[in-house]
């Protein structure tokens, strides 16, 4: 009998994340398993969401909250409320759930007041710092979970260490979840979006940049943009990088941060900005292009939690502008550097990562295929 799953997305890091295991489930798996999308609207933004469907053939969501922006507790109070009546409608055997945001533990925690298997992909992660509102989404998440897929052999560590018990051999339930290792769903679409991106994308052309002439940088966490004096030692860092190296900046601009720009930075460096022709500061930019600009930088600056693995990916040094990461291999293996949001630590770290030559790029997150071994152990264990 078909599986009927229900899938919750929200976030433009879920929307990509979930392409993998779409992909896989219409050309491997479409007699055993039904997807029903669910778009929460917690990105509501065309350029953060919409695109994104588009680009990357992603069935378009049966369903959408329009949610829209707004506190933590609002935000999911509407979730809760809209994906409860969906699940009673739709009578899934199981809801798939991705990483860490107010759609992911939305989804979990109305699912599983009404009895419903809970799959989250993206298991098993920790910062180990519960100011940030993902690490208890993320923790709640995986308590609640049947099946937990955890993309690192650390979340699995993790996982073991908060009383998981990784044994086979039974179906899966809430009281017995069951936890495997399975490499990362970001690492299959990257490979298979690498070669596309390779022949459609004319970013670099459109922005006027030059390959390996560019650092690739990102900024969304309200920890970076709603503080004042963190947005002044991070842009500050930026231009002096760019006045001494000569490389143009990048700046794929998040919504929060265009709108945070003007008023959290001093007038003296907001203006310095805006008068440098090498700091470019664009749109939020597709999937596809966004691999492009990774592939081709010379550094990435983020506090992105996907484009640090990414930049891992297409083998990038990496400034990570927080104060701690759930990706720990890349740090631990010498590929990025935490330096929070510290004008001195990211200087100092740009200089470390521009004269280090001798980086290496061990297989940390799998071998390409964790949408498909994801798919099987639901049509397994559920």
């Amino acid at each position: 009998m078909k599986k009927r799953i229900v899938t919750i997305v929200g976030a433009r890091p879920q929307i990509i994340k979930s392409s993998a295991i779409s992909r896989v489930i219409q050309n491997q798996f479409k007699d055993e398993l039904e997807e029903i999308i669910v778009h929460t609207g917690q990105h509501y933004d065309e350029n953060m969401s919409q695109v994104f469907f588009q680009e990357m053939g992603i069935p378009q969501p049966n369903y959408n909250l329009n949610v829209g922006s707004g506190s933590h507790g609002a935000q999911t109070a509407k979730m809760l409320e809209g994906l409860e009546e969906i699940f009673l409608a739709e009578k899934p055997s199981a809801v798939l759930v991705y990483g860490d945001t107010n759609s992911t533990i939305a989804g979990a925690l109305a699912a599983t007041k009404i009895h419903i298997p809970v799959i989250h992909v993206e298991a098993g992660l920790r910062s180990f710092n519960k100011a940030m509102p993902e690490e208890v989404n993320r923790i709640a998440c995986d308590h609640m979970s049947t099946l937990l897929f955890t993309p690192t052999i650390t979340g699995l560590e993790n996982l073991k260490n908060e009383g998981f018990k990784l044994h086979d051999g039974h179906k899966a339930t809430a009281n017995h979840p069951k936890v495997y290792h399975c490499g990362d769903v970001m690492f299959d679409n990257s490979l298979y979006f690498s070669t596309i991106s390779d022949h459609t994308s004319t970013i670099l052309d459109q922005i006027g940049i030059e390959k390996n002439k560019y650092i690739l940088t990102t900024i969304h966490r309200d920890s970076n943009t709603d503080i004042a004096e963190n947005m002044e030692q991070i842009f500050s860092a930026l231009f002096e990088i760019q006045e001494n190296s000569g490389f143009d900046i990048v700046l794929p601009i998040h919504p929060r941060t265009k709108s945070k720009m003007k008023n959290q930075l001093s007038a003296e460096l907001y203006e310095k900005i805006e008068n440098n022709n090498h700091f470019k500061i664009v749109p939020p930019a597709g999937f596809i292009d966004i691999i492009s600009l990774e592939k081709n930088a010379r550094l990435i600056i983020t506090d992105s939690g996907g484009l640090q693995k990414e930049a891992y990916f297409f083998e990038k040094p990496c400034l990570i502008l927080r104060p701690q990461t759930e990706w720990v291999e890349i740090i631990e293996n010498g590929n990025a550097i935490l330096v929070d949001a510290s004008k001195i630590r990211i200087l100092e770290g740009f200089s470390e990562l521009t004269e280090k030559t001798d980086f290496t790029y061990p297989q940390l997150y799998g071998n390409g295929n964790a949408a498909q071994f994801i798919c099987e152990k639901i049509i397994s264990d559920l």
